[in-house]
Formats: structure tokens, C-alpha cells, sequence
């Protein structure tokens, strides 16, 4: 059988083993999807880790005009919704009316609501409710899943070869694969070599914290966990870059939230930040605004007012008393008429200046990876090495938060998946270059293309070993030697010898007993 191989069993992995299986029973072709993890223990932990482990899955209002290259983006998930329409027998559109990946998650069980600013979370507000259902489709389907392979390099097929590709993991097995799909994030991009002209760029972290320089920092730290809710700006030589409208988060080494995680996809060093804490009151107001407060104050207390008496219910104490003293004036002195444009200053900008990201750790996603340039939008393959696809953050994508980039996740492991199981189910292979071929018959003595095993076996001892295809089923076992997920007890799974006497619809079940419990 021929092998689609997928490198990477987080969110686009997950969901182009999905969409590859769905696509090849639909086909009626037999052929055999494996997902690789490097992890040793589980697929999906990155998922997990998504949303403060509630995972927001996507965004009711998905625009292709929030990711970088978002003309790539936009064809790709025109070209998704196109696909999507004519699965469902509709007519084709060019619009963005349908879902696509919710209604691809509806119909593996999952259910989701709907938040602030069009944020989309799973009704059981957990992370795993996602992935379970995620894992037990793929197990459903027959996916094979191996865990603890780390890939280290993927082949092109070598001229006059049979069309296969050959995965190198770390430890020294190999795969043979008549398709490839690596999605493995953006931390792991660049630790794969792929075939030339492939090559992945610096991968930098990007939707994450800000480090300020050490005179903004004298401010960030008296503050430091303290959260407020305005406008930033981020401007570079006097001229607005970027403006977010949300939460900020004082640290002692800068500022986090959700507002500065977008900005940081644009900041430079040198950049300041400028932070409005009264956004609904426009700049031209705030005078008359100030001067109205302070009559109706004074009024009804029928005195004098202090600095800090005058901002208390505007701003929280912390603050109002870290920003007095960026602007040079002091809690307990008298408010005079004449402080009301130093307070409107500091009130409506606020200027904090950027040294870089904050902590890596807690960044989102990772900028860069491979060019978009050498792919197609329509199905994320390689334009120079085609039966290679790369998916989700691992291509030079990304865009704020709110759930718009587990949907570019989702959205191009399932174009990959697909486009992965159309190959295969109409014979292409391809051979070093880039030239279409069809898939040359193997000599009985060849290894299998799904074989994954020691290239250099100790004497005495073959690790070959041919994949025996199940009856009835459109995907075969894994060959022997490699290392798959284990069970909770550590036993080894059972041998698939006793098939033959088996029904098809017994040996369809076996399967996919087999592989949920291999995922748990």
C-alpha cells in the first residue's frame, strides 16, 4: 500500500490525518496514513496548552486580511471553501459564508460557543475536548500513530526511483512514503531538512510579552501584575504603526496582555508604546473634560482637591501614583488648573519604549519558516517537490490572537490531507526534479513504502519487513520496527496474524479498537 506520511501530531497533523483518511474511504482507495510524533508519550500536547487550556479553536469572523501574506491565505481558504461546498453537494461559492473547519468539527461530535470578539471555544470550555475528539476520529479512521520519532530529514525520491520518499528520524529508522505533509510547528521547522530549494528561514517569536528599556521599566515595575484596560499604540519615529484596544498587564521586565501580544508582531526595538488609559474621551475633549470634573468635585466636597483625591475613580491608585510621578508631580500636592494638560498628557499618552520580546516562553507563535512564495495556496504542496506539503505555523503565516491561527492550523491540514489522499488515489508519484511520474510497480523483493526500520540491521537479523494490508479497510499497520505510542500498561499491542479468518466488518473494528487505544 502506499503511505501518506505526516510529520507532526499537533493541531495541522492532526487534522490532515483526518481529512487524508476521510478523503481516501471517499475515493474508495487503499492506502495507508501514518502520523510521526516526536513526543515520547502522547499527539495533541500543544493543543492542550492553547487558549489557558480551553482552546480557542477559531473566530467567527475570519478574515484573510489578519494574517501576514494574507493573499496566500485568502486563496487557500477560498480554495478550502470551494472544496467544502462541493463535498456537501452546494453550490460553489466565493464567499466566506460556511466554516469549513467548524462544520469539519461538527461532524467529528465537537460543539463550540461563542465569546468576545468573535472568540470560539469548545462548550465544554476544555482543551481535551478537542483533541479527544480529534484523536478518536483518527483512530476511527485507522490512522496509524507513532510516537517518539523525531524526523531529522525528508528525501526526495532519487531519479529513476519508484517515487518514494524517505524520512530519516533520530532513531535511525527510516519511512517510505509516496506523500509527505510536515506539520510540525514553528519550533521544529527548522530542525527538519527538507529537499532543495526548501529551506526554512529564522524562525522568531512573535505574539508574545515586551521587554521596555530601563527608564520605562523604573515604571513597569511598580506596577508590576497590575492590569488596566485602554488603547496602546505602537509608533515608530512619531508615526502609528499598529493600535490594539484591550487589557494591558504591567511586569517588572515590561508589558503583556492581550493588546501588546499583537502589537508584538510589528515591534521593533526603539519603538514606543504609547498607552491611552481614557480611549472613549478624545484628545480634543479632554481638557473640558478634566476642568468639568474637577468644578463638580470641588463642589460637592466644597474644597481644595489633591492630585490623587482628583484621580481616584479614574484611575487605580497604583497607577494614578506611578503615573504622577513619570510626569514629575506628586500625590499629595494641590491640583491647580494649571497640571491639566500634564495630566491630560499623561492620561491619554503614557510612553513606554520597546527592547525586544519579553519571554520567548510565552509566546504564541513563531514568525517565518518556509516561504510561501514556494507553495501552492491551494493544496500548502511544495511548487518544486510536489508530494511534499507543509502546514500551519511551519509556513510563513501568522496572525493576532483570538483564534485566527489554530484556524490557519486547521484550515491548511486539512487542504494538505486532502490534496495528500487525491494524489494517491490518482497514482501520482514524482521523481527527483519536480517531474510528475506514475507509480512504478514494486519487484517482490523491494521494501515496502511504508516500511520504517533500521537501514543498516545488525548480522543475523533482517528488519524488514513488508505491510500487510487489512481486508476491507483502506489503511495498513505499521511495519515492524518502529516504535508506536503504548498502551497504559506497557504491553505490547496484538499481532494482526489471526486476520485472515476474520470477517472484513471484525477486522474493521479490530483496527480501530486498536488505535484508540494506542492514543490514549
Amino acid at each position: 500500500m502506499e503511505t501518506i506520511a505526516i510529520i507532526g501530531g499537533g493541531a495541522s497533523g492532526l487534522m490532515a490525518a483526518v481529512e487524508a483518511s476521510l478523503a481516501l474511504r471517499q475515493a474508495g482507495t487503499a492506502a495507508h496514513v501514518a502520523l510521526f510524533e516526536a513526543d515520547p508519550e502522547r499527539i495533541g500536547r500543544s493543543i492542550l496548552a492553547t487558549g489557558n487550556g480551553r482552546c480557542n479553536i477559531s473566530n467567527a469572523c475570519i478574515s484573510a486580511g489578519m494574517y501576514r501574506n494574507h493573499a496566500f491565505v485568502e486563496e487557500a481558504l477560498m480554495r478550502l471553501q470551494t472544496a467544502y461546498a462541493a463535498e456537501r453537494g452546494a453550490a460553489r461559492t466565493r464567499t466566506l459564508e460556511a466554516n469549513p473547519v467548524l462544520e469539519r468539527f461538527a461532524d467529528m461530535g465537537l460543539v463550540t460557543r461563542e465569546e468576545l470578539e468573535g472568540r470560539l471555544y469548545p462548550m465544554a470550555n476544555k482543551a481535551t475536548s478537542v483533541l479527544d475528539v480529534l484523536r478518536f476520529t483518527a483512530a476511527e479512521l485507522g490512522v496509524d500513530v507513532q510516537t517518539e520519532k523525531r524526523a531529522l530529514r525528508v528525501d526526495a525520491p532519487a531519479p529513476g526511483g519508484a517515487g518514494c520518499f524517505n524520512i530519516r528520524f533520530a532513531d535511525k529508522t527510516i519511512a517510505h512514503a509516496a506523500a509527505v505533509i510536515m506539520a510540525v510547528g514553528g519550533r521544529a521547522a527548522s530542525g527538519i531538512q527538507l529537499p532543495k530549494p526548501l529551506v526554512c528561514s529564522d524562525m522568531q517569536p512573535v505574539l508574545g510579552p515586551l521587554r521596555v528599556d530601563a527608564h520605562s521599566a523604573k515604571l513597569t515595575r511598580q506596577l508590576n501584575n497590575i492590569r488596566v484596560r485602554g488603547t496602546v499604540r505602537l509608533e515608530r519615529g512619531g508615526r502609528c504603526v499598529a493600535s490594539e484596544r484591550g487589557e494591558l498587564l504591567f511586569r517588572d521586565y515590561g508589558v503583556s496582555g492581550v493588546s501588546v501580544f499583537n502589537l508584538s508582531r510589528f515591534a521593533q526595538p526603539g519603538d514606543d508604546l504609547v498607552v491611552d488609559f481614557l480611549p472613549d474621551i478624545p484628545s480634543q475633549d479632554m481638557e473640558r473634560f478634566m476642568m468639568m470634573r474637577r468644578k463638580r468635585m470641588q463642589k460637592l466636597l466644597g474644597s481644595e482637591l489633591t492630585l490623587d483625591r482628583f484621580l481616584e475613580g479614574l484611575l487605580l491608585p497604583a497607577v494614578s501614583a506611578a503615573a504622577l510621578r513619570q510626569a514629575g508631580l506628586r500625590t499629595g500636592d494641590r491640583f491647580t488648573q494649571e497640571m491639566i494638560p500634564q495630566l491630560c498628557d499623561m492620561l491619554k499618552g503614557m510612553r513606554l519604549t520597546v527592547e525586544g520580546i519579553g519571554d520567548e516562553r510565552q509566546c504564541q507563535v513563531r514568525r517565518g519558516g518556509f516561504p510561501v512564495e514556494r507553495f501552492s495556496p491551494a493544496t500548502c504542496e511544495a511548487l518544486d517537490v510536489p508530494g511534499l506539503f507543509v502546514t500551519g505555523e511551519a509556513l510563513d503565516v501568522d496572525a493576532p490572537c483570538g483564534g485566527f491561527n489554530l484556524h490557519w492550523a486547521w484550515s491548511s491540514g486539512m487542504l494538505a490531507g486532502r490534496a495528500a489522499a487525491d494524489r494517491v488515489a490518482r497514482g501520482e508519484s514524482v521523481e527527483h526534479g519536480g517531474t510528475r511520474a506514475p507509480v512504478k510497480p514494486r519487484p517482490a523483493d523491494k521494501r515496502s513504502p511504508s516500511y520504517t526500520g533500521n537501514p543498516n540491521p545488525p548480522a543475523g537479523r533482517d528488519s524488514r519487513s513488508q505491510a500487510a494490508p487489512r481486508s476491507g479497510g483502506s489503511h495498513a499497520p505499521a511495519s515492524a520496527g518502529t516504535r508506536r505510542s503504548s498502551s497504559r500498561t506497557g504491553k505490547p499491542y496484538p499481532s494482526h496474524r489471526g486476520e485472515r479468518g476474520k470477517s472484513r466488518n471484525q477486522r474493521g473494528g479490530d483496527a480501530a479498537r486498536n488505535a484508540r487505544h494506542r492514543n490514549r
